[in-house]
């Protein structure tokens, strides 16, 4: 299954999978046109290859030109990509195209910012799984042309305990206990805390990855020394520019933050068409 397909046909119907009245009632016979996409501010590139995809599902025999690669710095002013095909299929993946690539984008940016400001090299900065449901394949992929890294994907593809599987399970001990039994040797625990007692306990257990949830700086500094490289730390919580180099100078491994996918903004992209002749 192509999923990143599928999500884009998705999108299309729900635009205009029950037609497209206006460019329908304008072109009554086919015509070929051409397609500019262009940068209304500077930002990191994103879902290229996604807007690519928007006009290739609608017609196949259309031709694109790429500018840029995800991940590159586009300057207010220049012009993105061009496509040059079916006119009707043009108007149709305007707006579905720019959709994706002024989300995606705008997510490369915010997370760019964050990479920027980090001053420590050795702190790895994550996504996490507060995504825009059904886009989370796309938005962990734009977080990575932002030059951060990808948490898990999905609950099928790393353990992680939380607090509420803890209260399920009665403690720490008893849910890493429960979890060794059921899941493969090849698989890290990581436990989620917000206490040193909790820590502890967490270490007591052999877990190989402890997320400090929420702790202020002088916790996580006492959280990171007493775990003393027994396991990865990685602090979760009130991650912002603001708080970012002060976190990542208590001495933790990797720093997870929400904020990449869930506070990032569209960024400002037009599209110009025009019209050439019959096809």
């Amino acid at each position: 299954m192509n999923t990143i397909e599928n999500i884009i046909k998705l999108a299309l119907f729900e635009d205009s999978g029950l037609g497209d009245i206006t460019a329908e009632c304008i072109l009554p016979e086919p015509l070929s046109g051409k397609g500019v996409i262009i940068a209304k501010e500077s930002f990191i590139l994103a879902g290229i290859n996604v807007a690519k995809t928007v006009f290739k599902i609608l017609d196949p025999d259309c031709d694109t030109s790429s500018f840029f690669l995800d991940g590159d710095c586009v300057k207010k002013g220049e012009i993105v990509f061009e496509v040059q095909g079916d006119l009707l299929s043009l108007l149709k993946g305007e707006r579905v195209a720019l959709n994706f690539l002024q989300r995606l984008s705008g997510i490369a940016t915010l997370t760019r910012s964050y990479v920027d400001e980090m001053k420590s090299l050795k702190v790895r900065l994550t996504d996490t799984r507060k995504t825009t449901p059904g886009l989370r394949s796309l938005e962990k992929e734009a977080v990575r042309a932002g030059g951060a890294y990808n948490h898990r994907m999905s609950l099928y593809d790393g353990i992680l305990i939380k607090d509420n599987h803890i209260a399920v399970a009665g403690s720490i001990t008893k849910a890493v206990s429960l979890v060794k039994k059921r899941a493969s040797h090849l698989m890290k625990i990581e436990v989620e805390v917000s206490t040193l007692d909790e820590v502890k306990e967490a270490v007591n257990a052999g877990v190989e990855v402890i997320m400090l949830d929420n702790m202020d700086y002088d916790q996580m500094s006492a959280a990171v020394n007493y775990i003393d490289k027994r396991a990865v730390v990685e602090a979760s919580g009130n991650v912002s520019l603001k708080t970012l180099n002060k976190i990542a100078a208590t001495g933790v491994d990797v720093i997870s933050c929400g904020a990449l996918t869930h506070q990032a903004r569209s960024i400002d992209l037009s599209m110009q068409i025009k019209a050439y002749g019959i096809r």
